[in-house]
């Protein structure tokens, strides 16, 4: 809850504005019951018409101040509930964006996405209601009870035992809901996580006709979530008509005792039935927003949660100064992933000048990937220092560190809008000459003059229309037009036959001379001509230098020669 009053305390005069109309109108209906009494006994009873209409009059005008006074209080509580609801998403996005990829490794992607949408809703939901319901609702229950006492003396000892025995009930709804909602909110993470891998995979899934197993995931995510939001909602089913039965029950004694006493004001007897069922009312109100609250609260502790949550890399305190060059060092460097004990690196070393290209091979799982992840600080080392420009990564300013290297990452992921749109993510400053030149050298060129629209063709969401090979172009050309000191290519060409291949490397090599090139790739054939090969086994690396070299003393890389292309002599044939 402290998140919820902090931002509550942002915006306290809209609050408290809010609840002066509140009052105003919880006023206004609690003078209603009294009125129509004097209305019966004073004006009826004595068959008075001036009466009648006096009381009458002051009825319709607090009516008027009543329903003036919820109009205002509506306009407020929802501009309140909506204003907090925006600074929560707006610091939410920000708080996400400052994560390393450890930080979102751990708070997963489906669950902050529901943090973002629903918990922050059901933040939105209580504010609203505390400025509607729940400040309402004890004014209106006291001052219900008060005028009761007023009205009936008598009644004081039933009032007690009523209202002694509502608040064990809410106690215990409180009690009892509040895990169960927790719960909830875990299930519904569940089925946002199942829900966006079968979306991103949806491909794959109607290849292999997995559509059925994909509907049994998302079968029992659905059959947990709705489990819990029926043991969530079982508590309120049970609690809520117990508070509604105890209070009818004070009712029905009200009235009991009212017939058997002789009660000679009708019109006192009305109020006291009228002001009871406000309590009611008020208890049911009251009731409600606390199981509002019960969601908010289990809502405003997973929300917190992220806001709290520490980066896992730090920005330095006095960052090197000046725009690193394309040099790359690692230095003993191992590395291991959060979730798992296991080393992805072991003790990594190599040094690469500016404008050379390395080339990294390795079977699946050798730890290609996660090497050049560390270079952008995408992650920090476990062990050992990355040097850029011969300085340690993390003595860098982030933002200056990325701007220097140009990502192709192993999946190529494009933007929904248009060609132009993705291209420019590279340099938004970026003219079309700039554009042209870098869709050249990636050969994407000629596909893009071939579509109706060219630069302007509109993209589906992740680039669905186009195919793997033009995706791979696109995100190439999207990191040259940048003209980074370091180019990293993680197995971006993979979709390119070998032809084609070739011709991209080529014009790299023209278009960004001088530039660092790390070519991550499964084909021997695309890194034998690099300056440098890194063969990578287990995280380990078994063989660095040409590609002679390593022929002569990497049995990993003479293994992985004689897969691809033959032994030397069938070669040589």
């Amino acid at each position: 809850m402290k998140l919820i009053i902090t931002k509550i305390k942002e915006h306290l005069w809209l609050f408290l504005t809010a609840i002066f109309f509140l009052t105003i109108e919880a006023l206004s209906d609690l003078l209603q019951p009294t009125l129509m009494s004097h209305i019966v006994d004073d004006g009826v009873k004595n068959q008075e018409v001036g009466t009648v209409l006096y009381f009458g009059g002051i009825m319709l005008i607090v009516a008027f101040i009543g329903a003036a006074g919820a109009v205002i209080r509506n306009n407020l509580s929802v501009r309140t509930s909506q204003q907090i609801g925006k600074e929560l998403r707006s610091e939410l996005y920000r708080k996400i964006q400052s994560f390393s990829f450890e930080n979102i490794d751990r708070l997963h992607p489906a669950s902050l996405i529901t943090r973002i949408t629903n918990d922050v809703t059901q933040i939105q939901s209580f504010v609203n209601g505390t400025m509607r319901i729940l400040v309402k609702a004890p004014i209106t229950c006291i001052g219900a009870i008060i005028l009761i006492i007023t009205q009936t003396p008598a009644q004081i000892p039933m009032i007690v035992i009523i209202l002694i025995i509502s608040a064990l009930l809410i106690a215990g709804n409180m009690r009892f809901g509040y895990p169960r909602f927790v719960r909830l909110q875990r299930r519904l993470d569940r089925l946002n996580s199942v829900s966006r891998e079968f979306l991103t995979s949806i491909r794959v899934v109607k290849a292999f006709g997995r559509e059925d197993y994909e509907t049994g995931r998302f079968g029992t995510a659905a059959e947990e979530l709705a489990a819990s939001g029926i043991s969530a909602t079982r508590v309120t089913a049970v609690f809520g008509p117990l508070i509604n039965l105890t209070v009818n029950i004070g009712i029905v004694v009200l009235l009991w005792l009212g017939g058997t006493g002789g009660h000679q004001d009708v019109g006192k007897l009305m109020a006291s039935v009228n002001y009871m069922t406000q309590v009611l009312f008020a208890l049911s109100m009251v009731s409600n927003i606390l199981n509002t609250m019960v969601r908010a609260t289990a809502s405003s502790q997973r929300v917190q949660e992220v806001l709290s949550e520490k980066p896992a890399m730090s920005e330095p305190e006095s960052p090197a100064a000046g725009k690193p060059d394309g040099s790359v060092a690692f230095e003993h460097v191992s590395f291991s992933y959060s979730h798992s004990p296991e080393k992805s690196l072991d003790n990594v070393s190599f040094n690469l000048e500016s404008g050379q290209v390395l080339g990294v091979i390795g079977a699946t799982g050798s730890g290609k990937s996660t090497l050049v992840s560390l270079i952008p600080r995408f992650y920090d080392a476990t062990d050992g220092r990355v040097l850029v420009g011969g300085r340690d990564v993390r003595s860098l300013k982030t933002s200056e560190l990325r701007a220097a290297i140009g990502m192709v990452p192993q999946k190529s992921l494009l933007f929904s809008g248009t060609i132009r749109d993705n291209l420019k993510w590279g340099d938004p400053d970026a003219d079309d000459k700039a554009l042209a030149a870098a869709a050249h050298a990636a050969c994407a060129d000629a596909f893009i003059n071939g579509f109706s629209g060219g630069y302007d063709t509109v993209l589906g969401q992740g680039g669905v229309n186009l195919s793997g090979g033009q995706k791979q172009r696109l995100s190439i050309a999207r990191a040259l037009i940048r003209h980074p000191a370091i180019l990293v290519m993680d197995d971006s060409t993979s979709a390119l036959d070998a032809t084609t291949e070739a011709a991209v490397m080529s014009r790299i090599r023209e278009y960004a001379r001088g530039t660092t090139v790390i070519l991550i790739s499964q084909r021997i054939a695309s890194v034998m001509r690099a300056d440098k090969i890194l063969c990578m086994d287990e995280g380990r690396v078994s063989g660095l230098g040409s590609h002679e070299t390593l022929m002569a003393e990497s049995p990993v890389y003479r293994e992985i020669y004689k897969s691809q292309i033959g032994d030397d002599e069938h070669a040589r044939r």
